[in-house]
């Protein structure tokens, strides 16, 4: 993993909000609605999405349509190539 996309990930997980998101998706089995964000976070919709793109672009979440709706999941395999990078440095 080079060292921008550490950065990334690392801004990314630097956010209270978005370290509440990624325990959220894990606690509901790594697979959770953006309306269920919503009303699990007491945040509003348009921080909420703010939030998840910022997760989403650093690739810790992954996106799924379903007809109207957005499913997000843990992306595991980059968090623990993340994990891995920061122990070999």
């Amino acid at each position: 993993m080079d060292l921008k996309k550490i950065e990334r990930i690392s801004k990314a997980l630097g956010d209270m909000n978005r370290l509440k998101i990624l325990k959220a998706v894990q606690a509901n089995e790594s697979r959770l609605e953006c309306t269920t964000i919503v009303s699990l976070l007491d945040l509003s919709q348009p921080s909420i999405s703010h939030h998840i793109k910022k997760l989403v672009d650093a690739e810790l979440l992954l996106p799924q349509k379903e007809g109207r709706f957005y499913y997000y999941s843990l992306n595991k395999d980059v968090m623990e190539d993340y994990f891995n990078a920061l122990q070999s440095s």
